[in-house]
């Protein structure tokens, strides 16, 4: 008798943590709908690729981190969630008001080549740390703004990418998932450059010798290559070059 009871027990707790279970699962599938949680990993997935491709800005979060230390890599590294909102809605004008955006682009990797060139200039010279406490504030965070503002990779991301995806995916299933691709987006965007600066900030102590002098002429080396891109590129989107 005591035995029969105990089974029906435990038969009822485990309906009820069924139950309750599925009662969960189906809350979370209308909080969380599958079409948000399909942005979210775009998301996740397109920022963490553009967070650790190399570019300028990488490059760029790479060298203050070692001139400068952690904090200013990880300002450099916060940068495009100062640029990225013009962008973003620039791209969205530009492809639903102007027929051709390659103008637009050339011009803007002219420039960014222009500044790019400087910071391989300026990379390539440095041969010590800069820790005089006396010296010009780094700004690195502006800088890396300029850097990110004038490159055409975001650009040309959310022209062909981003702002499509947004725009499909705000007409057929609402806000939520939209703001579900462009949160994942920049968490790992910022994310892996924020783990960049920090992996590279932790093991400058053994490039204190003339290794540091080395890697930083190796970046401007980076740098100079990345600037004659950009002008290969604007001469791509002006049509000069096929």
């Amino acid at each position: 008798m005591c035995r029969t009871t105990r089974r029906k027990k435990r038969s009822a707790q485990s309906k009820c943590a069924t139950h309750t279970f599925a009662s969960l699962r189906e809350s979370a599938s209308h909080i969380f709908p599958t079409i948000v949680l399909t942005s979210l990993i775009a998301g996740l997935t397109f920022g963490l690729s553009a967070g650790l491709s190399p570019g300028p800005l990488s490059t760029f979060v790479i060298s203050q981190t070692l001139r400068h230390g952690i904090r200013e890599g990880m300002r450099v590294a916060l940068s495009p969630l100062i640029t990225d909102l013009p962008i973003i809605l620039l791209s969205v004008f530009v492809l639903t008001q102007l027929a051709n955006a390659n103008a637009i682009l050339g011009v803007i990797s002219i420039i960014g080549g222009l500044f790019v060139l400087y910071l391989a200039y300026e990379t390539f010279t440095t041969t010590h740390f800069a820790v005089n406490e006396q010296a010009p504030a780094p700004q690195s965070l502006l800088r890396g703004a300029l850097v990110n503002l004038l490159s055409p990779h975001p650009y040309l991301f959310w022209f062909s990418v981003g702002a499509p995806t947004m725009v499909k995916t705000m007409q057929e299933s609402g806000w939520p998932a939209a703001l579900a691709f462009v949160l994942g987006f920049y968490i790992l965007l910022v994310g892996s450059k924020v783990g960049m600066a920090v992996l590279v900030g932790k093991s400058r102590g053994w490039l204190m010798g003339p290794a540091y002098a080395w890697i930083m002429r190796a970046l401007g080396v980076v740098l100079l290559i990345f600037a004659l891109l950009l002008f290969r590129e604007a001469l791509h989107l002006f049509g000069i070059l096929t």
